[in-house]
């Protein structure tokens, strides 16, 4: 492509400058070839000349279009250069406030110097699972595609994280490590993530420093590598450092701090147990004074330390080594202070009793002679002798401060070693991933040997990313099988050669330091020698000969020779360390040992990796006088070079973090600063190598939906590919500037940008043409506007005139019209006569006419019959004899033939073939000839029927004739008689005009009439009308005034009562929430605490101890989360498990149990607030429960009367049996009623059979008379514990209660004793003022006496008992009636007489009743007695013919027996309880229970065998049964708990057993819906409330089980279907990408759509209702769903910036209806999941709303309620547009939103909860389905069980 079709006018440009690096500028001219310079105008107007250079003609940089700047790949811009990269990054960073942006592999993190809400958990879960391009820039990005790549590909990893000091490599890579202790882990951080995080502030304290730069700089590098197990969990990490800076140990520049663990202990030094450090401040001491600056802003030294020692507990360094750390700290501070004074020129002395010295010796352990005597002398040691020589103050200092920075070494070092411990894998690593946090490359005024290393080591580095980048590139061309050249990339070996290659610069300086008078300027010299003139890398300064300068990969940086020996050295005084090994210090001791090791660098480590030592290799020989034979240089070439080695090995991944600005100002770009580094971190790089080959990569769908417009409907074909290829040829004419892949085109640098051109002149052009259209349509509105104005005058004025001319013309026309009538009379008159003569003559000539046709056509017809008939005989008679002729014919020829046949069959007729060949020859003929004759009859048929029809057919057209000839003739008469009726009509219609004359002028008189009369009623109502208004506005007024204080009060009301009942639903909720959030910690814990003991169990194998059993009287609490006793072996392995689990790990264990009690107690606290909430909302009901609850008792107590009545008739008719059947006995002595005879066994056998049935009715009684008596002494016991002073009150509550009718047995009695009360009741009334007064000590002697009564009771057997409480209750109404009647007022008195007299009435009744059943059952025993006399009788009669009794049958006594109903109940054995289980939930199969049988069968089942257990009142039973049962359910539910048919299986019949427990507990607020049948089948001798609560705790962790397992199915299509599917074709566009690829938002095969989803919430709803999931409950699901839906979408348009759109806004708009429909489709509308994706529908009209003015602003803060500020300014500054027609939403405008939404109480997290639940509720849903008609399915293999 030609520069003049580029370099044209308006075409943007970048030209150098020297402030801002590059500037934007715009072409006024165009350019043409040859032309030595470009005119341009900058963008604030000034016009320039750009000068281009002679020599090579360059051209300034293109810039990209609009479209793509701020992109999330700068390899997506078409132009790839420097100001291309330094533009889009600052518009992302400045504008967008995105800190992170890709380029190619590189993440690229600038420092915000500000704290930014991106790293919460809920961003790490977003992050989890996704795709590195499907996502905006992040760390965690980064990370999750490292830890794919290590579970998907086996290899391991290792992120890179380069960059200046406080660029923030160090937050990136905590970050980095935080995402892999989360993802990798359970929710909460198990003890190994916790350690790996745990080691970063420890690090920090001891490795990092504030410097000019950067407030926490690491100076040092470290590489951490995280293992991980086979599944992919942290199991430990390792550490290894580099390079760490000793030198700041005793001196910091200005501004600058010494390492962060000296200040945090200089601020601690109050705390009590650091007082013997003798320290103070950290202005007090040499070494942490001398920047001047000892206080980081918004620091807090001292809480740092409470971390730094909380990390350091975490990680298994106790409280005593940590103090004894701290000593050593300290003890390094007072060296520093020890003052060092002159003696003489040559030595020197430190006074004595020196303060700090003495403080230094004391806490290191060592002598203060030995000490200070070694810091002023030092030891030469010749062949033969050894010298003590004192030294100068100067180098006495340096021995001082070499020996600080050898302490603090080896503490560092100790440190890292016992963190590193800590961190070891207890099990064998399977992979591992390695963040390596380095330093960047720096360049200062004055570079020292550390400056020097670090370079190195980024030279390195640099050579390993820029081969990396290199082979991906190359890669990515052979993948696609594209010619490619070898690109070429900037090498730096020569300059590392320079370094590290033999007689390189460190090899030199090696062999100085072994020099023994070697100085830094012999070494500078031996430099220049070397390498000046041989080497175009290294060069000398002019003005210095102790320095030397390198020419880096990044800058050319000048070193200072001065110091370089020293420090490669690192040389310390070796008496001086003697000193400190006879420390009595045992941790100084400890961290010298490691001097006497040999320590190698590199070790065998497990997987077959190498892996570098944490301190340098060191050797030790025997007596030698230097401690450390390889020098610093040395040992960081050797750790470097294993630290390539295992990037090499590893696939890594690059972070380079910038640093914007050096003043530290958040959201700050500086164009130098940022270029500098990027051009030194190696970005520059990777795009100059991207921009040298094919950058710009599209797929082939990718490229056709955005350069859709350039084609021509003739281009489009079926092949995408060939249809680009087409397309490509034609619009770029070099086909060198593209290459077409197997998957992607490939596109030369700038290529994009020239295709997006031509897209946007053709769209331009194309809204040209719109433009010019609409203004048309706007100009013609506007002239037919004006037209149809002008037209509408004229019509007025037309109109006018015309009604003048009308009315002359109206005039004219009414004479004409009289004319008119009147001819016209004339005419029509002589017209109808004329017409009626023609008439008549036309009639009567066209009968004649059709009288002659008709006549015509029947002889026509008569002849054609004729004719037909004679064809037809002739030609039969023709037929028949050529027929004749022909059949002749052929005989005599068939005859000849036949003769000569015959002759040779004759022949052949001998034998038997041909016999047979000839039989088969004449059936063939036979058959023919049947099948000829078949043939000839249909045809005859055919012939019959046509001729038939032809008949048919003649007959139907004559009568149709007839019938049309009668029509003629009745037409005719008709006209006749209407030419009569005229002249009748005529006279009729004189008659009438004479009676509308006279008509008409009777009407005018009434209306005058009645005008008259209309005037004067009118004149009447107006006033009558107007007296009415002033009555009515009156009466308006006043109910106005009342209407509107009622309304206010009615208001006022309703809002109070609205915001009560709002509050106490949201406390409601919350509790709730609080108490599942628990019951769902409580559980994890539990799966957690099970698995545990799973692993051990198969780690370790432990021999099994015996039984241990359960208490069966454990709570309901305890059984929720222990196992069945019945589980012997679940109890054994448990039991062996917590013996090795307390052997293994006490701490553990320990403090789960903690946590675990923790939890119970605080789920118990909420389980009782939530249920003191409830009490709120129904203390209006249990004030009606309370009175329906008395009318219940009293209803119990006539029922147990009754019952008692029942059980004495059944001794009486017991009794009555007996006697028969002895008299029986008796009055068979030798007769055929013997024992043994037939009719005595049948006799005998129904009298067993009654005496059963009354044993049984018996045993019910008991029963239930138990159950009254312990409800009553329960009652009594409780009403015995309270205050005595409310006794009285109890007395007649229990009166009212239903006690009194328990005297029904002795009611005769009652009564007569009643009387006599009433009587002497008035003789004692002169008596009733004492015993008022006496009332209180009477009651207190009735406490006691019926505690002692009671006491009496309860040791006498039942029966007694009764009879007891009988007694006592005869007493007790005698007492309560004589203090009924102790009344002074005659009124009360007649009243209680009354009440009494109606209670007597009643009882007499009652016993009427019972005497009339009692007679009726004798009735019944009396006709028993006599059939059973008669059967006797028959059975002696027929003694006399024995024949008779054998051959007779015998009658068998009809005794009629009550037969037992099925009670809906379901008997078991005990030993059939694991049965039961086994077969009903856990082997259940949901699929066929849902289909086949009715919903919640299990639960029915378990419910009845739970019945009668209660019914038999086995409290062991109950215990077990319920236990199993929801032990079992957490069992089947662990197993699949992620299959969502089981889960919502055991759902719905965990509900269904709850609501039956309810249904059947006898409590009247669950009995309200229940049939009579029903309420009998409730549940009679146990209160099983706290099972319910129970079960409600299980169904709401299986709620929680089935939305995680909904979840987890969910979660893979909702950002598909709802985000990147396009559901409108073609409304969106696809923009150009980079190397990170994101999904196609084209449906591929595979690719979840929106119809997706739908169709997974219709299995999920299809799957509940078959199921008989609760309605209610259905609901609760499917709001979950929706929300689940509306978070995540919502999640990912907030960390996706291309998704941030106004044709993105429509797609998910579209999407949302659709779910509304489908919530329509199953009347799910009112179910509140709408209102869940209101904060997503919000955010789609955000990105489609006006986003310019201030009324623009106030429109979306009114719109946006349900979005959070944060939400709302991110989608603002995430906003893209898709094409350059759409413009960006201004920095001034989100401005605006924040100041206006500045006001607002909300959270500041910016993504939605994906993991909130909302908190279920269970309301109770009775069932309808009755107990009895229940019938089990052979299919549950359920034969044990027994009804009942």
């Amino acid at each position: 492509m030609a520069a003049s079709e580029l370099y044209t006018k308006f075409a943007r440009v970048w030209v150098p400058d020297a402030e801002e690096v590059w500037k934007s500028a715009e072409l006024t001219k165009d350019y043409n070839n040859g032309d030595s310079s470009l005119q341009l105008m900058l963008e604030d107007g000034t016009n320039i000349e750009h000068k281009l250079d002679p020599k090579t003609k360059n051209l300034p940089h293109l810039r990209n279009p609009d479209i793509l700047v701020g992109e999330n790949d700068l390899t997506a811009l078409s132009y790839l250069h420097e100001p291309a990269v330094l533009h889009n990054l600052k518009v992302r960073f400045i504008d967008s406030k995105l800190i992170y942006t890709y380029c190619g592999i590189v993440l690229v993190a600038i420092n915000p110097y500000e704290s930014l809400p991106i790293y919460g958990s809920d961003i790490i879960n977003a992050y989890s699972g996704q795709n590195m391009g499907d996502m905006d820039p992040h760390i965690f990005a980064v990370a999750e595609e490292a830890y794919k790549q290590m579970a998907r590909d086996e290899r391991n990893q290792s992120i890179i994280v380069s960059g200046e000091s406080g660029a923030g490599k160090t937050v990136s890579a905590k970050y980095a490590m935080r995402y892999f202790a989360t993802v990798s882990g359970s929710a909460s951080e198990t003890n190994v993530e916790e350690k790996v995080l745990a080691s970063n502030p420890i690090m920090e304290a001891i490795g990092n420093a504030k410097t000019t730069r950067n407030d926490n700089s690491s100076r040092f590098g470290k590489y951490i590598e995280i293992g991980f197990d086979k599944r992919y969990r942290i199991i430990g990490a390792n550490m290894r450092t580099y390079l760490l800076e000793k030198s700041r140990v005793v001196f910091q520049a200005d501004e600058e701090r010494n390492y962060h663990i000296f200040y945090q202990l200089c601020a601690s030094a109050h705390l009590p147990e650091l007082k013997a450090l003798k320290l103070s401040s950290a202005d007090d001491f040499l070494f942490t004074k001398q920047g001047r600056n000892p206080v980081i802003d918004g620091v807090d030294d001292a809480k740092e330390l409470s971390t730094t020692r909380h990390a350091f507990t975490l990680l298994g360094i106790n409280e005593s080594y940590q103090m004894g750390l701290f000593q050593v700290l300290a003890a390094i501070l007072h060296l520093g202070n020890v003052e060092v004074k002159d003696r003489d020129s040559d030595s020197s002395v430190i006074p004595p009793s020196n303060q700090h010295l003495t403080a230094f010796c004391d806490l290191v352990g060592v002598t203060y002679q030995d000490m200070s005597h070694w810091l002023c002398h030092k030891k030469l040691k010749t062949a033969t002798e050894t010298y003590i020589k004192p030294i100068p103050r100067l180098q006495a200092t340096n021995a001082r401060d070499a020996l600080a920075k050898h302490i603090y070494a080896k503490l560092f070092n100790w440190i890292v070693e016992h963190v590193n411990k800590s961190l070891h894998a207890t099990q064998k690593q399977h992979s591992f991933i390695g963040v390596l946090d380095i330093y960047g490359f720096e360049t200062f005024e004055i570079n020292s040997f550390e400056q020097f290393c670090i370079n190195y080591a980024n030279e390195k580095l640099q050579q390993q990313f820029n081969m990396h980048v290199f082979k991906l590139e190359q890669e990515e061309y052979m993948r696609e099988q594209i010619p490619w050249t070898l690109i070429d990339f900037y090498d730096n070996q020569p300059c590392i050669n320079l370094i590290e290659s033999r007689m390189g610069i460190l090899d030199l300086l090696d062999e100085e330091c072994k020099m023994p008078k070697g100085s830094d300027d012999s070494w500078a010299q031996k430099l220049y020698n070397t390498h000046l003139k041989t080497c175009s890398l290294f060069e000398k300064p002019r003005m210095s000969n102790k320095a030397f300068i390198i020419q880096h990969f990044a800058d050319k940086v000048e070193y200072q020779c001065d110091g370089f020996l020293a420090k490669n050295k690192d040389t310390v005084n070796e008496e001086q360390i003697n000193v400190l090994k006879a420390s009595k210090f045992d941790l100084l001791i400890e961290l010298f040992r490691g001097e006497e090791k040999a320590t190698s660098p590199s070790g065998a480590v497990p997987g077959g990796r190498t892996r570098l030592s944490i301190k340098p290799e060191k050797t030790r020989a025997a007596h030698s006088s230097k401690e450390h034979k390889k020098t610093v240089g040395c040992q960081f070439r050797n750790s470097l070079q294993l630290l390539m080695e295992t990037l090499n090995a590893t696939t890594p991944h690059y972070v380079r973090c910038i640093k914007p600005n050096d003043l530290k100002f958040p959201f700050t770009f500086d164009p130098k600063r940022a270029v500098q580094q990027l051009r030194a971190c190696g970005v520059l790089e990777t795009i100059r190598i991207s921009a040298a080959g094919f950058p710009s990569r599209w797929t082939y769908q990718e490229f056709f939906s955005r350069y859709r417009v350039l084609m021509k409907q003739k281009d489009v074909l079926a092949d995408r590919k060939m249809t680009c290829r087409n397309v490509l040829e034609k619009l770029v004419e070099d086909q060198d500037k593209y290459q077409f892949g197997k998957t992607k085109i490939f596109f030369r640098a700038g290529q994009v940008a020239y295709l997006e051109k031509l897209r946007a002149d053709k769209l331009r052009v194309a809204c040209i043409r719109i433009q010019k259209t609409i203004r048309c349509w706007l100009a013609r509105k506007k002239y037919l506007r004006k037209k149809n104005a002008a037209i509408t005058i004229q019509r007025f004025t037309r109109g006018y005139q015309a009604r003048c001319l009308a009315k002359f013309m109206r005039r004219t026309q009414a004479a004409t019209i009289i004319q008119k009538f009147q001819r016209m009379y004339m005419e029509r008159k002589r017209y109808r006569q004329k017409q009626a003569a023609a008439l008549a003559m036309q009639t009567i000539l066209r009968a004649y006419m059709a009288r002659q046709k008709y006549r015509r056509l029947l002889r026509e017809h008569k002849a054609l019959l004729i004719q037909k008939h004679v064809r037809g005989w002739l030609a039969r008679q023709w037929y028949k004899r050529s027929l004749r002729a022909i059949v002749y014919l052929q005989c005599c020829t068939r005859r000849m033939k036949a003769r000569r046949q015959l002759k040779k069959l004759k022949i052949e007729a001998r034998s038997v073939e041909h016999f047979k060949k000839l039989n088969i020859g004449m059936e063939n003929k036979i058959m023919q000839l049947q099948r000829k004759i078949d043939e000839q009859n249909k045809d005859s048929r055919v012939v019959s029927e046509r001729l038939n029809s032809l008949e048919s057919s003649h007959a139907v057209e004559s009568e149709r004739m007839r019938t049309e000839l009668t029509r003629l003739r009745g037409a005719e008469e008709e006209a006749k008689n209407n030419a009569n009726r005229v002249s009748t009509l005529l006279e009729e219609l004189e008659r009438l005009k004479k009676e509308l004359h006279t008509t008409q002028k009777e009407k005018k008189t009434i209306e005058d009439w009645a005008q008259k009369y209309r005037d004067e009623m009118e004149k009447m109502v107006a006033e009558l009308k107007e007296q009415n208004g002033l009555l009515k506005n009156e009466k308006n007024d006043l109910n106005r005034m009342l209407k509107e204080q009622s309304q206010q009060m009615t208001e006022k009301m309703t809002r109070a009562l609205a915001e009560e009942t709002q509050q106490l639903e949201s406390d409601l909720n919350e509790e709730r929430s609080r108490y599942q959030n628990l019951l769902t910690e409580h559980l994890r814990l539990e799966e957690k605490y099970d698995d545990l003991k799973e692993e051990i169990t198969l780690s370790v194998n432990v021999p099994k101890p015996g039984h241990r059993r359960t208490d069966s009287t454990h709570s309901s609490n305890e059984s929720e989360c222990t196992y069945n006793s019945e589980f012997a072996e679940s109890e054994e392995s448990s039991r062996a498990t917590e013996d090795v689990t307390r052997g293994m790990d006490t701490s553990l264990t320990l403090k789960l149990q903690k946590r675990v009690t923790e939890l119970e107690q605080e789920k118990q606290s909420l389980r009782n607030e939530l249920e003191n909430k409830e009490d709120q909302f129904q203390r209006a009901r249990a004030r009606d429960d309370v009175e329906h609850k008395k009318a219940r008792g009293a209803e119990l107590e006539y029922e147990s009367l009754k019952r008692q009545e029942l059980e004495s008739e059944n001794k009486k008719l017991k009794h009555n049996l007996a006697e028969m059947r002895q008299s029986l006995l008796g009055n068979a002595g030798a007769g055929t009623g013997a024992p043994g005879s037939p009719a005595y066994k049948v006799l005998l056998d129904q009298l067993n059979s009654s005496c059963e049935e009354l044993d049984v009715r018996k045993e019910e009684v008991l029963i239930l008379r138990s159950q009254l008596v312990s409800q009553k002494e329960a009652m009594q016991h409780k009403e015995t514990m309270t205050d005595p002073v409310h006794h009285v009150e109890d007395v007649s509550k229990l009166k009212d209660s239903g006690e009194i009718k328990q005297a029904y047995i002795g009611l005769k009695d009652t009564n007569r004793l009643l009387e006599s009360q009433l009587q002497s009741q008035r003789r004692s009334y002169d008596n009733e003022v004492e015993v008022l007064r006496g009332e209180l000590q009477s009651v207190k002697e009735e406490n006691n006496r019926q505690q002692q009564l009671l006491a009496q009771n309860l040791q006498l057997p039942p029966e007694a008992r009764i009879e007891a409480s009988l007694q006592h209750e005869i007493t007790r109404l005698t007492n309560e009636n004589l203090d009924v009647l102790k009344t002074d007022d005659p009124t009360e008195y007649r009243e209680a007489r009354v009440i009494i007299l109606r209670r007597m009435v009643d009882l007499m009744e009652q016993l009427e009743k019972q005497d009339k059943t009692i007679r009726k059952l004798k009735k019944q025993l009396k006709v028993f007695s006599k059939k059973i006399g008669e059967m006797g009788a028959g059975q002696i009669e027929g003694q006399v013919s024995p024949g008779q009794m054998v051959d007779e049958p015998i009658r068998p006594v009809n005794i009629p027996r009550r037969e037992k109903d099925f009670q809906g109940m379901l008997e078991y054995k005990k030993e059939d309880e694991l049965k039961l289980v086994k077969n009903l939930i856990l082997e259940l199969k949901p699929r066929g229970v849902a289909v086949n049988l009715i919903p919640g069968l299990p639960a029915y089942i378990l419910f009845m065998c739970l019945r009668h257990a209660d019914y038999v009142n086995d409290d062991q039973k109950v215990r077990t049964l319920l236990t199993s049962t929801i032990n079992s359910i957490k069992k089947i539910l662990k197993k699949r708990g992620d299959d969502f048919e089981t889960v919502s299986f055991w759902l719905s019949n965990t509900c269904r057993f709850l609501h039956c427990l309810k249904q059947y507990s006898g409590d009247d607020s669950f009995m309200k819906h229940n049939s009579s049948k029903q309420n009998e089948h409730c549940l009679s001798n146990f209160d099983l409330a706290e099972y319910r609560q129970v079960l409600s705790d299980l169904a709401i962790q299986i709620y929680q089980q089935l939305i995680k397992c909904m979840e987890n199915i969910l979660q893979p299509m909702i950002v598909s279907g709802m985000l990147e599917h396009e559901t409108i074709q073609g409304v969106s566009g696809v923009k150009p990408t980079g190397l990170r690829k994101r999904t196609s938002s084209i449906a591929d095969e595979g690719t979840y759509t929106l119809d997706s989803i739908l169709r997974q919430l219709s299995a999920f709803h299809s799957i509940m209702c078959q199921h008989g999931t609760d309605p209610e409950l259905i609901k609760q699901v499917v709001k979950q769903q929706f929300y689940i839906i509306g978070a995540v979408t919502l999640n990912n348009l907030l960390l996706r910036k291309d998704m941030c759109s106004w044709s993105k806004g429509m797609q998910i708009r579209y999407n949302v209806s659709q779910l509304e429909e489908w919530l329509r489709d199953k009347s799910l509308m009112v179910c509140g999941a709408k209102e869940t994706l209101e904060p997503l529908i919000q955010a789609a009209q955000l990105l489609q709303v006006k986003k310019k003015t201030d009324e623009d602003a106030e429109a979306i803060c009114s719109m946006c309620l349900a979005l959070s500020t944060a939400q709302i300014v991110k989608v603002l500054n995430l906003y893209t547009p898709v094409n350059e027609f759409e413009e960006r939403v201004s920095v001034t405008f989100i401005r605006t939103i924040q100041t206006r939404l500045r006001d607002r109480c909300e959270t500041p997290q910016l993504l939605m909860d994906t993991k909130m639940i909302y908190p279920v509720t269970f309301p109770f849903n009775p069932s309808s389905l009755a107990l009895e008609t229940i019938q089990i399915p052979s299919s549950l293999n359920l034969s044990f069980l027994t009804r009942v």
